[in-house]
């Protein structure tokens, strides 16, 4: 089993900048790629950023060039950096993390951007 546990949401204006953590414990060994996930009310939950054990990373289109995913293996600890918000990245945020077999998610954090 994994454990994740979510940090750094909150209330920011449009045009400002958070940054979200999530720190992996349990089968750590087991993970393999470890990314960001938004649902805003009434839609579906999408992938936001993701990177792999090795360091690839991929993004939605909407967040390219304002967010950034990095991953500290050393803390098993992967992070968000998000620039540049606008309102429409208004959603609760989760951790994902993969193994071959199973997803894992943290509990969510919450971001919301005023206009």
């Amino acid at each position: 089993q994994v454990q994740l546990v979510e940090s750094g949401g909150g209330l920011v204006q449009a045009g400002g900048s958070l940054r979200l953590s999530c720190a992996a414990s349990g089968s750590i060994f087991s993970i393999n790629t470890m990314g960001w996930y938004r649902q805003a009310p009434g839609k579906q939950r999408d992938l936001v950023a993701a990177v792999t054990s090795g360091g690839y990373t991929n993004y939605v289109d909407s967040v390219k060039g304002r967010f950034t995913i990095s991953r500290d293996n050393a803390k098993n600890t992967v992070y968000l950096q998000m620039n540049s918000l606008k309102p429409e990245d208004t959603a609760v945020y989760y951790c994902n993390a993969k193994s071959q077999l199973n997803d894992y998610w943290g509990q969510g954090t919450q971001v919301t951007v005023s206009s």
